[in-house]
């Protein structure tokens, strides 16, 4: 008898790799535009948006459908920008939010959104360890 194979959350919620390209590709749209968000990006990102973007959609197609194409350390790269904290993340989750049910049913968008709240948390406490301050209360809504 062969196992059946891991479906991922996104499955049930009718998360589909379409619906990944959507949301990724109209998020870093608004993200890019952002005057908060923006400047950050472009600094990190440079020329490189489309490998940018490919990256990311491997990611939430791995998180959420545990397609397993992601490769990458989003500890290690979050880590290196020196310049981001609470306002930024706050910022991200606010407008990743909006968009994701702009562009996904209900369901699917809450998946996506949860999600989002738990790598936001866990990004922001990484960095915080490795810059060796306390963490805050200033987490995003998570």
């Amino acid at each position: 008898m062969t196992p059946s194979p891991r479906l991922g959350p996104g499955v049930a919620a009718g998360v589909t790799e379409s619906m990944i390209h959507d949301l990724v590709h109209s998020f870093y749209a608004e993200v890019r535009m952002d005057p908060l968000l923006g400047p950050i990006f472009d600094r990190a990102i440079g020329r490189a948006w489309d490998e940018h973007l490919n990256k990311l959609c491997d990611f939430w197609s791995s998180v959420l459908l545990l397609s397993g194409r992601f490769k990458g350390t989003p500890m290690a790269v979050h880590v290196g920008i020196p310049d981001i904290g609470a306002p930024h993340f706050q910022r991200w989750l606010d407008i990743y939010e909006r968009v994701a049910l702009e562009v996904c049913p209900p369901h699917a968008a809450a998946l996506f959104v949860g999600k989002s709240r738990m790598i936001a948390r866990s990004l922001q406490l990484g960095i915080a360890v490795q810059r060796r301050e306390p963490p805050g209360s200033d987490f995003p809504n998570a």
